[in-house]
């Protein structure tokens, strides 16, 4: 990177845009729609600059919650009576629980739900728990559940360890140069095990009454020895040799003495080191569980500092509703506030032709970027012991997660800057510079980028028994591969650079027959093509190329009727039912997106889905999306921002705008009565 480089393309200055004078575009459907989603993103600001919106999960977070406050002894609080009455609410109606609306019910997602539902004092003879038993049972039964779901149930007595994953803690003490160590495993996977394996050391259990139990949602006595996790048909390999290590491990872990006392010391203090600069341990939901059970098995009283600290994070996760509450599996802060200005920088140059104050939108816009500033990582965190030569620098994902700055979201920021015409302010330039020399040094050898390390992707570490959780590396993925080249094309970056050479060559071996590209952080093909097609556009690749017509080919085809785009999360389980869905609107926007950066912005394909935009926007300006458009961990755990579905239609239809000029100011479309 040199100096010349940081070439940015800021918004221009409201006083230049002659679009102001004309009460055609004013008054035209596009600009109305414009006009209310500024208004409604502007409504959403936090008195301090930043926006965030609801993160919502599935029903596993208050379950886990109400799991805990029963390892606790404090199942019959007022909080898990009203976390039990939200999962009623989400139970479906056959009697189960998914991990996505609409989709099919999940075992371990339901027997959490079920077991929930009888500590908080629910009859097991309710109509309601009679369906949930009988899914249950019919989908194998408790002793099916994912590994992490097994833990909880041994926590509360209903299931020995023996059956168990082990996750020892000795992992803490092996050497990076071994092949398998705690720092070859994903930075989320690493923030759970640590204090996951001083709950599989040390083993707590609290006994149960039996009427509080769940004996009747097993198939076959709870303890009968059972492998921890499926062997494979395959007598030689991994997942076979893993579980042959883990029965040694069983039968060895009596005699570990010191190197196990040595062992349960350093991942205590691994995991207080990471809560420093830190909303809870990773600032996510799993680990934050896990770190109370670990301060338990340490001795740490109900009472003490830390104990009370990192409860106080569970419980700035809850949102309450009346006679329910819900949990966030975190927040999403740097993330909202980086979208959104970006959304309102696409919309800048429209803006003094909208109904708005003069100025309230940049003054708006000038908060957002002066709190976004304030957070950017100035430490040296995990990413470091691979990159011990490079500068701290990025942005994280929370409030607070010092530790782990991720490409994605240091990406978004430095568009947000470069858009804005911060990235050229002395106060913005070196926080530029710096995320910049970051991300160019996170690049993976295969010339893709990860979420949070580099060179994440030892696939034999998913054949631990633990690892069902389907994240344990942090591979390369096309979505924050051109996510980076879309914001590296703000800043001069174009394709004879040799890091973006290298990671086109990552994106043209990563496309999909179809055309599409698979999408790691949201849901699922329409959200890797989006981003792939963004990306090559912002730096000046060929939109002609085959690549990219095979892409816009497939955005074509998936279309549906009423002019929309959606797609299940179900897609990652079945990829034949990439690009089918109930339309949404971020969706939507997705493609429109990706659309418009092909050169696609007079096709019809665009015109009618920008109709489906200006159809379906209610009257305060947002979107109505029930489906989840977020992915956290494919096929387990998915997730829905509550603000999708207003940033990204607005930067679509504003960059629509800005494609088809006066054309777009005037547009209209009438739907057929039926629709």
């Amino acid at each position: 990177m040199n100096g010349s480089q940081l070439r940015t393309r800021p918004m221009p200055p409201l006083s230049t845009r002659s679009a102001s004078k004309d009460s055609s575009r004013r008054s035209s459907p596009l600009y109305r729609a414009m006009e209310r989603a500024c208004h409604c993103l502007l409504d959403k600001q936090q008195a301090d600059g930043h926006w965030v919106g609801e993160l919502q999960g599935d029903t596993i977070l208050e379950s886990e919650y109400i799991l805990l406050m029963a390892f606790l002894g404090r199942e019959e609080e007022d909080v898990c009576r009203k976390a039990a009455n939200y999962l009623l609410q989400q139970q479906m109606p056959e009697g189960g629980w998914n991990n996505y609306p609409g989709g099919p019910a999940d075992l371990s997602v339901s027997v959490k739900a079920y077991f929930a539902l009888k500590l908080t004092g629910h009859d097991a003879e309710a109509p309601y728990m009679r369906r949930a038993r009988e899914v249950i049972r019919s989908l194998g039964g408790a002793a099916g559940c994912n590994s992490f779901t097994k833990f909880y149930l041994a926590l509360l007595g209903q299931f020995p360890y023996a059956n168990c994953a082990s996750v020892p803690p000795e992992m803490v003490l092996l050497p990076r140069w071994f092949y398998i160590n705690l720092y070859a495993m994903s930075s989320w996977t690493r923030t759970i095990v640590v204090p996951l394996s001083i709950f599989s050391a040390c083993k707590p259990i609290r006994r149960l009454p039996a009427q509080k139990g769940i004996a009747e949602l097993f198939l076959q006595a709870p303890d009968t020895p059972l492998w921890p996790a499926k062997p494979s048909g395959r007598l030689l390999s991994w997942t076979n040799f893993f579980l042959g290590v883990d029965w040694l491990y069983k039968r060895i872990e009596p005699w570990l003495g010191p190197i196990r006392r040595l062992a349960l010391k350093r991942a205590a203090a691994w995991m207080c080191e990471h809560l420093q600069e830190s909303d809870g341990l990773g600032a996510i939901f799993p680990p934050m569980v896990y770190t109370v059970i670990a301060f338990r098995c340490l001795g740490v009283r109900d009472d003490a500092p830390e104990m009370q600290w990192a409860l106080a994070q569970l419980s700035a996760l809850m949102i309450e509703e009346e006679d329910t509450l819900r949990l966030q599996p975190c927040f999403s802060p740097v993330w909202d506030t980086a979208l959104t200005v970006n959304a309102l920088a696409d919309a800048a140059p429209l803006l003094a032709s909208l109904h708005l104050e003069e100025g309230k939108v940049r003054e708006a816009i000038q908060r957002a970027i002066q709190w976004l500033l304030t957070k950017e990582v100035r430490r040296k965190g995990d990413w470091s012991l691979t990159n011990p030569g490079l500068e701290p620098g990025g942005w994280f994902f929370e409030y607070r997660n010092a530790f782990y700055p991720d490409i994605d979201d240091t990406a978004m920021v430095l568009m947000a800057l470069a858009k804005t015409g911060e990235a050229d302010t002395p106060h913005g330039r070196p926080a530029v510079e710096r995320g910049l020399r970051w991300l160019l040094g996170m690049q993976n050898s295969d010339g893709g980028w990860a979420a949070f390390d580099r060179d994440i992707n030892r696939e034999v570490l998913t054949r631990v028994p633990f690892a069902d959780h389907n994240a344990m590396l942090d591979p390369s993925c096309p979505d924050i591969t051109a996510r980076v080249l879309e914001a590296l094309g703000h800043y001069g970056f174009g394709i004879d650079h040799p890091r973006v050479r290298r990671a086109l060559d990552f994106l043209r071996k990563t496309q999909d027959a179809r055309g599409c590209w698979i999408g790691r952080w949201g849901v699922n093909y329409l959200y890797g093509t989006w981003q792939v097609l963004c990306g090559l556009s912002s730096i000046g690749f060929d939109m002609e190329d085959g690549m990219v017509r095979r892409a816009v080919a497939w955005l074509q085809k998936v279309q549906q009727p009423g002019g929309g785009w959606g797609e299940t999360c179900r897609s990652y389980d079945d990829p034949t039912l990439a690009g089918q869905g109930a339309p949404t609107a971020s969706q939507t926007a997705w493609a429109l997106l990706a659309l418009l950066a092909a050169g696609e912005g007079d096709s019809d394909a665009v015109r009618t889905g920008i109709a489906y935009l200006l159809h379906t926007q209610d009257a305060n300006g947002n979107w109505c999306e029930g489906p989840f458009t977020g992915t956290g961990f494919p096929k387990v755990f998915y997730l829905k921002y509550h603000l999708y579905r207003l940033y990204f239609p607005l930067m679509a239809l504003a960059r629509y705008q800005q494609m088809v000029g006066s054309s777009a100011a005037v547009f209209s479309y009438q739907f057929p009565p039926d629709e």
